[in-house]
């Protein structure tokens, strides 16, 4: 089965924050094993117009008159030069050292973050949002930073990957052992076919794809009383998830299948901790979920609790 890639134009917030600086050598990374096949990546860094404050009194009375004014294009451009050129640069040759192949460009735009980040990625048709957890505006360690928050909950129709705080090292791939939790829903199926996509750019690298069917410890006894076998539907559900990626010609040794029983997001979780998977796709939403611009809720706890794995949030039509 010939692969369609989903991954075919990056968009890469920066902040300047530690956090994104992994995010960029995710990137990297990534748009390496890509090859040829990456149609572009572009670095963007949304400024909120804060900087005014440090230089000029009353900014929130005068700043509709100043964003007309020489005076607020000046220190907009030393702003920029000063605070933002510099690691843009920085985040530039880090992508080409690590072998991006397709141009690099950068964006810088004034705006709320979340909503500059998904307009610009809806606008020029980006596949792929790449952040980190959280970046300079966040304070707890492990948190889910607000904008990334945002962006995942608006970002319908790009695949979000969430870099983890563990530091990602150049040259090493960050896709070697995938873990795919699946529920039979197309959704979670559209996990499957990214995960395939994945396996096939990462042949030389890639240690192994779980597929991982968590049976809701709720659901459990109901499903008995009414005459179903849990079990027996969660193997029939895996050997489907299975099947596509026999399909994309991923080969058998290198595919997993596993069944827990308990609460979703805790099962996923633990399977990721204790398997020391590298990266979790899930899909956007599950049966859980009642509206379209929102994240399922297992999914949800998963990316505000699993602080240093990379998770990716598979969206798309």
């Amino acid at each position: 089965m010939r692969i369609k890639y989903p991954i075919q134009k990056i968009l890469l917030p920066v902040d300047g924050s530690e956090y994104c600086k992994s995010a960029v050598v995710f990137a990297g990374c990534l748009g390496s094993l890509m090859g040829k096949r990456l149609a572009g990546i572009s670095l963007i860094r949304v400024i909120r117009g804060s900087y005014l404050s440090r230089h000029i009194n009353y900014v929130d009375f005068r700043a509709e008159v100043l964003k007309q004014s020489d005076v607020f294009k000046r220190i907009k451009n030393e702003h920029i030069e000063k605070n933002i050129t510099p690691f843009l640069n920085d985040a530039e040759k880090t992508l080409k050292e690590l072998g991006v192949q397709t141009d690099i460009e950068k964006i810088v735009i004034d705006g709320d973050p979340a909503e500059a980040i998904v307009s610009t990625a809806e606008k020029d048709n980006f596949t792929t949002i790449i952040m980190a957890r959280r970046g300079l505006s966040e304070r707890k360690e492990h948190s889910l930073g607000s904008v990334t928050n945002k962006v995942l909950h608006a970002a319908f129709g790009q695949t979000v990957y969430v870099v983890g705080n563990k530091v990602v090292k150049k040259r090493v791939s960050p896709i070697t052992k995938i873990l795919v939790p699946v529920d039979g829903s197309s959704y979670s199926l559209k996990g499957v076919e990214h995960a395939s996509s994945l396996a096939e750019i990462s042949k030389n690298s890639l240690a192994g794809i779980t597929l991982l069917r968590v049976i809701n410890i709720s659901r459990y006894e109901k499903s008995i009383i009414k005459g179903r076998d849990p079990e027996k539907e969660s193997k029939e559900i895996l050997n489907n998830a299975k099947s596509i990626l026999i399909q994309a010609e991923i080969k058998e040794d290198l595919l997993d299948q596993k069944v827990r029983i308990g609460i979703p997001a805790d099962e996923i979780l633990k399977e990721a901790e204790e398997g020391g998977y590298k990266l979790i796709i899930i899909g956007r939403k599950g049966r859980s979920t009642f509206r379209d611009y929102l994240i399922g809720s297992v999914s949800s706890k998963v990316l505000n609790r699993c602080y240093y794995t990379t998770v990716a949030i598979v969206g798309g039509n």
